[in-house]
């Protein structure tokens, strides 16, 4: 062969093959691959002529396709099938090779990975990914763990292929080892969130106004010229406004209201739990997808009491929507804040040294969570990258002030008309629960002594101390010295 190729993409489902595409369009060669042969005769067949492609129908003639150091992205279901493949190749590879693995691999996955394959003189590259299938065509986000020699050869080329916004690549080194694909996950977290909050919008408009879902679609039209600019905003005006071809009926109002996932927001969610992170907004979503799936429950509860719904009308209505807006928006910026926490919290466990303001940055465009206030969030950090919450932050403590009444309002017509809000109500509970002077976490504590002796810290003295509380007079005594 008289050229080799610049990267390969082994696994050509939806997302390898687009990104296959990606890559030729940009004019680099790209050796492609799969397990099945017809899947690569199949890309070549109908895509050849976007770029330059090298079919590969085994493992060995793959690798000899590729230019050194090799650089292989591998796009495979997580799992032990990765690990299938990423044994299969690193047998072939030589030192100062490159395997990427642009997946939703599990971070921990990605670190046990990184680090083995580390011991063999191999980069292991563990990339997320986000922007669906056309995102991997046209410019996804993206972003890539593993060392920075690595990210020296492979960078220049996934930021070509990167979304851009201003110019500026939707792309940047994350971090060592597995801080990519952690990242990714939280982003996944902070969509699950996302999601929520704006359907339980959409229910409060429909639940408390009447308003029908081709009204809805305006509303959300109208939210998408101003600061809640998002792509999520966008196509929920598309889907709301969408009519099913068979019933003249609403789109929304055919399909089963049961919420799937993948496992991302899980993740998500139990990794702050490890970090001690409250990711309630995340935690919410996520739950909530799982109650949408136990129609069982659901059907045996149907008849349980609630309030009658009477709804608004007139300048109340319009002035409820404005309220919505408000408790969105606000509701939006703690879920956000939450998830850079929980990333910043990470980036201190593992020593990655994440630079928040760069990862706010490459969510600007190609992934899902895009949106305009993306770029506040990276200014926020620019401007001072160790405050300990979004939350404070100038611009976005004067919005927080600015949606109290509108916030508590909306939190307060849905429990009163009996319309769930989870995400929307655990965002406010967040928010006043970190601006309390004082948390009822005392009485807890106590509560926890008295029946395990778990001990207590004092607000008047250092030390760790118990209460014998089975004694008459319940002496105190200091555990051990400060």
């Amino acid at each position: 062969m008289s050229e080799k190729a610049s990267i390969g993409v082994t696994g050509l489902a939806v997302m390898g093959r687009n990104l296959a595409r990606n890559l030729a369009r940009h004019g680099y060669r790209v050796a492609v691959h799969n397990r099945t042969p017809q899947r690569t005769r199949d890309l070549v067949e109908r895509f050849g002529s976007e770029g330059e492609f090298v079919p590969a129908y085994s493992a060995e003639s793959f690798v000899a396709a590729l230019s050194r150091p090799r650089q292989i992205v591998v796009m495979v279901k997580a799992g032990a099938a990765t690990d299938a493949v990423i044994d299969e190749f690193a047998e072939l590879l030589e030192p100062g090779d490159v395997l990427v693995d642009a997946g939703n691999a599990h971070f921990a996955d990605t670190r046990r990975r990184e680090a083995a394959l580390r011991e063999r003189g191999l980069h292991f590259v563990g990339t997320g990914v986000s922007g669906g299938e056309e995102g991997a065509l046209h410019g996804p986000s993206i972003m890539p763990g593993g060392s920075e020699e690595s990210y020296r050869t492979l960078g220049p080329l996934l930021e070509d292929i990167a979304a851009k916004v201003d110019g500026t690549p939707c792309c940047a080194h994350i971090g060592p080892d597995g801080s990519g694909h952690f990242v990714k996950m939280v982003h996944n977290g902070i969509e699950y969130s996302d999601m929520q909050l704006i359907a339980e919008s959409f229910d409060l408009l429909r639940g408390a106004l009447g308003y029908e879902p081709a009204q809805i679609a305006e509303v959300f039209r109208t939210w998408n010229t101003g600061r809640l600019d998002s792509y999520l905003i966008e196509i929920t005006s598309e889907v709301l406004a969408h009519t099913d071809a068979e019933t003249g009926r609403p789109f929304v109002d055919v399909i089963a209201d049961q919420a799937e996932q993948k496992g991302t927001g899980r993740w998500t969610v139990q990794t702050g739990l490890d970090l001690g992170i409250p990711i309630s907004g995340i935690a919410e979503a996520t739950f909530a997808r799982s109650l949408s799936g136990h129609t069982a429950l659901r059907a045996a509860a149907a008849d349980l009491a609630g309030p009658p719904r009477t709804p608004l009308s007139g300048s109340a209505a319009q002035r409820f929507a404005d309220d919505v807006e408000q408790a969105l928006y606000a509701s939006k910026v703690v879920a956000y804040a939450q998830g850079f926490d929980q990333i910043r919290a990470a980036g201190q466990e593992y020593g990655w040294n994440i630079d928040l303001g760069s990862v706010a940055a490459i969510w600007r465009g190609g992934c899902i969570i895009r949106a305009k206030f993306l770029d506040d969030i990276r200014a926020a950090f620019a401007a001072d990258p160790a405050q300990p919450t979004l939350l404070t932050s100038g611009e976005f403590r004067k919005a927080l002030e600015a949606a109290q009444d509108s916030w508590r309002s909306v939190v307060a017509t849905a429990v009163r008309l009996g319309i769930p809000t989870p995400g929307l109500s655990t965002a406010l509970a967040y928010y006043d629960g970190v601006r309390a002077p004082r948390l009822p976490a005392a009485l807890v504590q106590a509560q926890r002594d008295y029946f395990g002796a778990h001990t207590y810290r004092r607000v008047d003295r250092e030390g760790t101390f118990h209460t014998e509380w089975a004694e008459p007079t319940r002496p105190e005594s200091r555990v051990d010295q400060p």
